[in-house]
């Protein structure tokens, strides 16, 4: 994830409460926003130096730090997308009317005039990640404690029930506190949101797409329902060979117990894999055995990131990123180990903030954080209003359009693997990134779904996780664990079991990238030359397919995101039929599997 929150476009800010000047002229509004811009990009750095170190020395005294720095930019922010509505209805030159339209919805929060309450939301959303980043599971005393890392081993690796169990709900178990800071951030969070003009803190979050917020809805809509044939049959497959390892644990028609498929959150599915793979469906390799038979250590990890950028013609990391990145997890100290790319100056300053293991898992990791910064790179001569992606989408895609370049050719060429396996294993291969990728697509939906309807009032306090639930059934078909074993009740809160609930982070942008990644690649591939199989091309070492990608990124967010779009896939539309493509021969496969046997629940 980028961990630095996106400025991204948005369509009408006409619903800002205060007047337009009709004193004011196109060159005060230039010198206005440029002014404005420089000012923001010296307080965002201080907050982000600030921030990178409450994330890496989680204490008291960083976190409030932290917030203080980051309430002094998040109000100044505040201040001016304020001020720029004087210059409404003004005739301005395009550079200058982009700008002030990114100004006015560059903010993930909005913070209240008032200071003191400006000063309690920044310090709750500041606590509210810390408290999550401390969370432990102590079964029985300190010496028995688990983190998330570990539990998350636990929930990937074994396949008891009442272990898998127990290691769910000791890690929600955490986010029990931050429940009722949590109410009041909401609040606050919708008082700031409101005194910028818009209805709640939901809407602001929605009217940064380049389009209307009720159209983005219905966008988002008409894409699920372009994959959502795809998602119940693997679901169905999913279900079907659960029932069968765990008997009526996972009912043969229902929801699937969430603490049984492999994640903390279900969000993903592929460490179930060998749980469910048909015998003649093996993808023929391992790769975190592959890493792991080869010594691999973090540095080669990250250096194997680097060498897929660079083979396409991009430059190579600055020799800063290799000194002030965070590659391990100390031993010494609490850190936030969830992985993140920073661009803590906007301009060469990018580091890399992970807790690297050696498996598959972080291998496709680390290419996708690497994304981050290389189109952070790409985008710094930009005007520091325009450096970012052209919607938050395009951010977390480009680095999962590389990794799904990691195919058995690609593993081949850098010397990990020695033979490409047959395409008669693709089957295996396709299976094992659907669990990843098309699994997670309705949990990418349900997580600012709920939050939507929190911010908006039409899910109140006392139904948090209620609703929670209800929409994981509707969208995922997931349940919470056996209730006999865990009965969830509003005295938990599951949603905050999730970094980017704790953490005030935007998460539509993932279920956009999980679109967006596969009509990248598709285009990529193409210009690549590539006429196989669209599972099976590899951009590695194509400098064409380079130069398409890098006059994407280079664009930045200094045009509509659908200009972006057409530079890169020729198309002005978000187009899901990318993913069908790619995962055509697994469709037919699950449905021949899944025939005489309830689709749905």
């Amino acid at each position: 994830m980028k961990i630095r929150a996106a400025t991204c476009i948005a369509c009408t800010f006409a619903a800002l409460a205060l007047a337009a000047d009709p004193k004011a002229t196109p060159e005060e509004a230039r010198k206005f926003v440029n002014d404005a811009e420089q000012k923001l990009l010296l307080l965002g750095v201080d907050a982000a130096r600030a921030d990178w170190i409450k994330s890496t020395y989680i204490t008291d005294d960083t976190e409030a730090v932290a917030a203080k720095l980051d309430e002094k930019a998040i109000a100044a922010t505040v201040t001016y997308a304020k001020q720029a509505t004087r210059f409404d209805g003004l005739k301005l030159d395009a550079e200058t009317a982009r700008k002030l339209k990114l100004l006015k919805l560059s903010l993930t929060i909005a913070t209240p005039a008032d200071p003191k309450e400006s000063e309690e939301l920044t310090r709750i959303v500041s606590g509210m990640e810390g408290t999550y980043g401390k969370g432990k599971y102590c079964p029985s005393g300190p010496a028995s404690c688990k983190d998330l890392e570990e539990l998350s081993k636990v929930l990937a690796e074994s396949r008891d029930p009442k272990i898998l169990r127990e290691a769910w709900i000791g890690w929600h178990a955490i986010a029990k506190p931050i429940r009722q800071d949590f109410v009041r951030y909401v609040a606050l969070a919708n008082k700031g949101a409101r005194q910028l003009g818009f209805k709640d803190n939901g809407a602001m979050w929605r009217s940064k797409y380049d389009m209307a917020p009720d159209d983005f809805s219905r966008e988002l809509d008409r894409l699920w329902e372009q994959v959502k044939p795809l998602y119940l049959s693997l679901h169905a497959y999913v279900r079907s060979r659960l029932h069968e390892k765990y008997g009526d644990a996972v009912p043969a028609g229902g929801a699937i117990p969430a603490d049984l498929l492999g994640n903390m959150w279900a969000q993903d599915w592929d460490n179930i894999y060998p749980l469910i793979a048909p015998a003649n469906a093996d993808p023929g390799y391992d790769l975190t055995a592959l890493l792991q038979k080869h010594n691999m250590d973090w540095k080669q990890m990250v250096k194997y990131g680097e060498g897929f950028f660079t083979s396409l013609g991009f430059a190579p990391l600055p020799e800063t990123f290799w000194e002030r990145s965070l590659f391990l997890k100390p031993k010494d100290r609490d850190v936030v180990c969830h992985a993140s790319a920073w661009d803590i100056d906007t301009l060469n300053d990018v580091r890399l903030k992970m807790c690297i293991e050696i498996t598959g898992e972080d291998f496709l990791t680390v290419h996708h954080e690497l994304g981050h910064n290389f189109y952070q790179r790409a985008y710094s001569k930009l005007p520091p209003s325009f450096r970012d992606s052209a919607n938050d989408g395009f951010h977390e895609a480009v680095g999962d359009t590389i990794a799904l370049s990691i195919t058995p050719e690609y593993l081949v060429r850098i010397g990990l693997l020695d033979r490409a396996p047959d395409t008669s294993k693709d089957i295996g291969l396709l299976l094992h990134k659907a669990l990843e990728k098309i699994a997670f697509l309705p949990f990418g939906l349900v997580i600012d779904q709920w939050r939507w309807k929190v911010f908006s009032g039409e899910i109140p306090p006392e139904k948090y996780n209620q609703t929670w639930w209800q929409l994981r059934q509707k969208y995922q078909g997931i349940a919470p664990p056996d209730p006999e074993g865990a009965p969830r009740t509003e005295a938990d809160f599951d949603p905050a079991a999730k970094y980017h609930v704790a953490a005030n982070v935007p998460y539509m942008r993932y279920f956009l990238a999980d679109i967006l990644q596969f009509q990248f690649h598709r285009a990529l591939s193409q210009a690549a030359g590539c006429t196989g199989p669209l599972n099976r091309c590899s951009i590695y070492g194509n400098k064409e397919a380079g130069a398409k990608l890098n006059a994407m990124l280079e664009m930045g967010q200094s045009r509509p995101w659908q200009d972006a779009l057409e530079k890169i896939a020729g198309t002005r539309q978000m187009d899901a039929t990318a993913i069908r493509d790619y995962f055509a021969p697994l469709q037919k496969w699950l449905d021949e599997q899944n025939k005489g046997k309830p689709v749905g629940w």
